[in-house]
């Protein structure tokens, strides 16, 4: 199945994009070692079953066993009002699940409404504490100059990544043209270009490459999404790139937004993805990165038919 989002309007909207078909093909990649401290037991141990979300795999598939004793760990911890870890955590699992276990259409939004739902209170979490030092946040002062006064908190740039590519699949499972009207791209876009501005290496690129797949992937609608543009797309694919050139879904995503340009870049496409499918995935990120080759072998044929 194709989608177009890890990251993300995909994803992978997608990780970590807005895309036209309802596929959970484009998750972003996934940072295996916790990033921060969890001195919280349950969190601790939540920790533990998602490093386990490969056992169990039927091909591109993954069990919902393991998935399903990290979301109910991690679920049980956001009883803390305060704990910003906890519900990132969350999303991220949740994330998993829907993309990657082979949920039905109604399954898939339910999962990533209550995402969105997580991560609306991850931020108003975030948000408030800055209120309390008189910053307003994202609406009144803008994804770089929140970036600027989040960057002593550690559960700061993961919110705002998994917020971005919980919201892209939501808005794959209502409809990409409904999500724009209803704001998520500029949600995902602000959410992106904050975790650049925090952390530009977080996840492989991921806000990079959330960015740049948004850009690539979002409909062009007038007073809505008029600045989604091919060069940014571009620009910010290859910055991806940049901080990790291994990193499966940076390559899918930037080889998919050349393909649509000449035949330089056509054919600098076809480089990326022969060398994307014939790599090793990765034993920490099977499902993942299988996931991606095949999605790579997918279009690698498609192409060729349509050459």
């Amino acid at each position: 199945m194709k989608s177009v989002g890890g990251a993300i309007l995909g994803a992978a909207l997608a990780s970590v994009a807005l895309a036209q078909q309802q596929q959970p093909g484009n998750p972003p990649q996934f940072t295996d070692q916790p990033q921060m401290s969890s001195v919280n037991p349950i969190v601790a141990e939540g920790d533990k079953w998602f490093l386990r979300r490969q056992e169990g795999r039927v091909g591109l598939k993954a069990s919902v066993g393991p998935i399903n004793q990290a979301i109910a760990l991690y679920d049980k911890a956001t009883a803390d009002p305060h704990y910003v870890e906890a519900r990132w955590k969350l999303m991220r699992a949740l994330y998993f699940k829907g993309a990657y276990t082979g949920q039905d259409d109604d399954s898939r939004k339910a999962i990533f409404e209550k995402a969105k739902r997580v991560g609306e209170d991850a931020i108003a979490i975030l948000e408030s504490s800055l209120e309390e030092r008189g910053i307003k946040g994202l609406i009144e002062y803008g994804p770089e100059l929140l970036a600027g006064n989040l960057k002593d908190r550690s559960d700061a740039a993961p919110t705002y990544y998994w917020v971005a590519a919980t919201v892209g699949q939501w808005a794959l499972s209502v409809g990409a043209i409904e999500a724009a009207r209803k704001g998520a791209a500029d949600k995902i876009r602000d959410c992106g270009l904050t975790v650049i501005g925090i952390d530009p290496q977080f996840e492989e690129g991921g806000g990079y490459r959330i960015v740049g797949r948004l850009n690539d992937q979002a409909p062009w609608i007038p007073f809505v999404t008029g600045w989604v543009s091919r060069e940014d797309a571009l620009k910010y694919l290859r910055l991806a790139n940049q901080v990790s050139k291994r990193n499966f879904a940076n390559r899918l995503f930037l080889a998919e937004a050349l393909h649509k340009g000449d035949a330089k870049e056509q054919a600098e496409a076809v480089t990326i993805l022969e060398a994307l499918v014939a790599d090793a995935p990765s034993p920490q990120r099977l499902v993942e990165e299988l996931t991606m080759q095949d999605l790579g072998r997918q279009d690698l044929e498609a192409w060729k038919k349509a050459s």
